[in-house]
């Protein structure tokens, strides 16, 4: 029988995979850091709002170092991966990119390792192979693929995505452990926000990142978007992390590779080739292996 912890990591890759499609949809008329700062912001206000339902804690007593995790966690989780994300999903389609996830659950597994010791198994590390050789097989050129080097780059930006996400999540984990869900991801959304005002305003592009909010044309698709992705499939997501091993949390977030891919062939009518299809169980085995191989 399925345990809380193991419903809330299933959970998060249900939603999150609706979130993919939408903001697939959506990175067809935004660019990838406007669109990640629409879509933090709307979190934000989820987030805010369930706080004051809830009555709070609306500052807790951490030390500085829990402080600085947390704003460096923020910045490397959201800010930094969650751009990068989109830009790979706009590159790559949502059917190829699923493949690219599924580098998530070994990223997890090692990133346990070096920062907490966490021993890889002979499971671990022939189920990161898999995993490796499921991406290179399945990432093909498509008619999603507008050039050739999309498909490289692209493949580049998903892992490196899911790496940075997996240090960022980890390196608070005794935190998210002891502390209250919907504040961490609320604090975690604000943070990154507001460095990616930062970021735009270095650039000199700030009045670009209204442009999600002022596309009203597009609201139908990125509040959604927001809603189900980085408001309710981060609260299941960091919920799986609290009660569950790490390797058995990502496991079950990988199920969303599974409903990306079938929603991209029902809804955006992206093509499922052989070749992908070979990708994607590689991909998936591998995942498997890694993320049942804990405790």
């Amino acid at each position: 029988m399925l345990s809380p912890g193991d419903l809330y990591a299933l959970a998060a890759g249900f939603f999150w995979s609706f979130s993919v499609i939408l903001m697939r949809i959506s990175g067809f008329s935004i660019p990838p850091l406007p669109l990640t700062f629409f879509k933090s912001f709307i979190a934000i206000l989820g987030f805010v709002t369930v706080l004051l339902l809830m009555g709070g804690p609306w500052l807790p007593t951490y030390g500085a170092m829990t402080w600085l995790r947390l704003v460096i966690s923020a910045i490397l989780g959201i800010s930094i991966a969650d751009t990068m994300f989109v830009a790979a999903l706009n590159r790559l389609g949502a059917s190829l990119q699923a493949i690219a996830d599924c580098i998530y659950a070994p990223s997890v597994a090692f990133v346990g390792f070096l920062l907490f010791g966490e021993g890889l198994t002979a499971r671990e590390m022939i189920g990161g192979a898999l995993v490796v050789s499921g991406v290179f097989v399945g990432m093909v050129k498509t008619k999603e693929i507008k050039e050739p080097r999309d498909l490289v780059f692209g493949a580049l930006l998903a892992t490196g995505a899911h790496i940075i996400m997996a240090v960022g999540i980890l390196m608070v984990r005794d935190v998210i452990q002891e502390g209250s869900l919907v504040w961490i991801a609320g604090f975690r959304f604000t943070v990154a926000t507001a460095a990616l005002a930062l970021f735009a305003m270095f650039r000199g592009e700030l009045g670009s990142l209204a442009m999600a909010f002022k596309r009203r044309d597009t609201w139908k698709m990125t509040i959604p978007m927001a809603l189900l992705g980085p408001f309710l499939a981060t609260l299941f997501w960091i919920a799986g992390f609290k009660y569950l091993t790490a390797g058995r949390a990502a496991i079950y977030n990988q199920m969303s590779t599974v409903f990306i891919i079938l929603l991209a062939w029902l809804i955006l009518k992206e093509k499922m080739t052989p070749r992908k299809t070979m990708g994607v169980a590689l991909a998936i085995a591998g995942a498997a292996l890694v993320g049942l191989s804990g405790p």
